[in-house]
């Protein structure tokens, strides 16, 4: 079967071969290869496409695609809006480059338990992408020392604590690091958990909270564990800058 692409919209059209030549079935029927003759083909519609281009008896222009386009736009694993410039996914590989650069991201909130591959650090270095690795690095601030931030390792077995889930958290209400990406390993579990106390900021209930998170989880379903943590935490605990919270944050 080979596609076609008609202006101005796409349509398939179907391709069999016999031993005469080519037939092309279109919604008027069938175009036999004796009424159809080559012009000059039109690549306006996608460069990355050969198109072989035919006109029939009815000067009715049909274009087949000869080869796959080149370009492919794969979204990453579980991949959502969750608000306006703010998207949610799996961890992103390298497959998933050419959508990525679609969304213009400023910054990702990376909470997976292990560290993006080379490939992905360089795509995310040239197009000036901020990665914020929450789920591995935790920044506190020692008190004896007038404040100094510092930098510990977290545990990234271990489920995200209350500390985790407030970085992660203070970064998404900040809009100048729009348009955002939050993630984790399958993009469900550390993400929903985040997201789900982002939820409850935004005034959701808990039925609802918990609604959103069961929808990513597949099969097996939500762990308990998360939407005990999701409904414990304190989110008044969250320190948020009304001049950088996002439009959709009721504050």
């Amino acid at each position: 079967m080979a596609e076609t692409v008609e202006d101005p919209l796409i349509s398939h059209i179907y391709s069999k071969f016999g031993s005469n030549g080519t037939e092309l079935k279109s919604d008027s029927g069938i175009l036999s290869n004796q009424s159809l003759s080559t012009t000059n083909i039109d690549t306006s519609l996608n460069p990355n496409i050969t198109y072989d281009t035919t006109d029939n008896i009815n000067n009715q222009k049909l274009r087949r695609v000869s080869r796959p386009p080149t370009l492919r736009i794969i979204p990453p694993l579980n991949f959502c809006p969750v608000e306006k410039q703010l998207y949610r996914s799996g961890q992103p590989s390298i497959i998933n480059q050419s959508f990525l650069q679609e969304l213009n991201l400023k910054t990702i909130v990376w909470l997976a338990n292990e560290e993006p591959n080379d490939d992905f650090l360089e795509f995310c270095q040239f197009n000036n992408i901020n990665i914020e690795f929450v789920g591995i690095i935790n920044e506190y601030y020692d008190h004896d020392n007038n404040n100094t931030p510092n930098h510990i390792a977290v545990n990234p077995w271990d489920s995200l604590n209350e500390s985790t889930i407030k970085k992660a958290l203070e970064i998404i209400l900040n809009k100048e690091n729009y348009p955002l990406l939050t993630c984790c390993g399958m993009g469900r579990h550390r993400t929903g958990t985040v997201i789900g106390c982002l939820r409850r900021l935004q005034g959701w209930n808990l039925a609802s909270v918990s609604e959103e998170y069961r929808r990513f989880t597949g099969a097996r379903g939500g762990r308990i564990l998360v939407e005990l943590l999701i409904e414990s935490f304190d989110i008044t605990s969250v320190d948020i800058d009304s001049t950088k919270a996002p439009d959709w944050l009721d504050i």
